[in-house]
């Protein structure tokens, strides 16, 4: 079967880590398999979305605890490296990513679930960044992600004494997207995500670049090249589609181009 499950339905693509018996725990062919998959996916005009979620009882444990204390410090490096780029090409990947998350979604899993642009949890998930209760810091990009979502203090909290977060609580705080019971969460994941594949994907994807690049931009900077990138979109078959259907007041069909 695979450390990863793929499976394309209905313009989505959807990927398992698939190592229940570990709780998804990370392996080098699960990590490796999910960077390519979704850089491929850049290119496959049948994928409009990406889903990303667990097999069995959890999301994703994150790193693999059974290789902790034996690996050493340039093994440590290269996992660690190859873990970088899957979340750069998830951040960097032109079509939505949705989580899709239950059971536990813990250390550097958790930051997986950050990288995406949206997660939908079960009510009975469970967030957990557990890297200080064995000396280590956040890796995965959650020195990232967290700060821009809850500030300095939170983040600190949340790093330094390895606090759980509900999947309540994790919406309240603006981390989860949508909960649902975890009966309902495979309808619910699908829904959204054909909602998100019936959207005009080009125009998403000039959103999320100038959005992740705009930690790094001035104002004048971000409406500049809201400025350019309009120029594009204004000349795009979606945005002649999306007056064309508000004029004949119909739903859109939007080809992403």
């Amino acid at each position: 079967m695979g450390d990863l499950l793929i499976e394309r339905k209905d313009g989505l693509l959807i990927l398992t880590l698939n190592r229940p018996e570990s709780l998804n725990a990370f392996s080098a062919d699960m990590i490796t398999g999910l960077t390519d998959q979704i850089k491929r996916a850049k290119t496959d005009h049948e994928v409009k979305v990406i889903v990303l979620k667990g097999a069995g009882r959890a999301f994703t444990a994150g790193g693999d605890v059974k290789s902790m204390g034996t690996a050493s410090a340039n093994d440590v490096y290269e996992h660690i490296g190859e873990l970088n780029q899957c979340i750069v090409a998830i951040q960097e990947s032109e079509k939505p990513v949705v989580a899709c998350v239950h059971g536990f979604a813990a250390g550097a899993g958790f930051n997986l679930a950050l990288a995406c642009d949206f997660i939908v949890a079960a009510e009975d998930s469970q967030f957990v960044l557990s890297f200080a209760q064995v000396g280590l810091i956040s890796d995965g990009g959650g020195l990232y992600f967290l700060p821009k979502l809850l500030g300095l203090q939170k983040t600190k909290e949340l790093l330094f004494l390895a606090k759980p977060l509900t999947a309540k609580e994790a919406e309240e705080y603006g981390i989860v997207n949508i909960i649902c019971p975890l009966n309902e969460l495979e309808i619910e994941v699908q829904a959204f995500a054909e909602r998100l594949a019936k959207g005009p994907l080009k125009a998403y994807g000039k959103m999320k670049k100038i959005l992740h690049d705009s930690y790094l931009l001035s104002l004048d900077q971000v409406l500049e090249r809201e400025r350019l990138t309009q120029m594009l979109m204004v000349e795009s078959a979606d945005h002649s589609e999306g007056v064309a259907a508000f004029k004949e007041k119909r739903q859109p069909v939007f080809s992403g181009k």
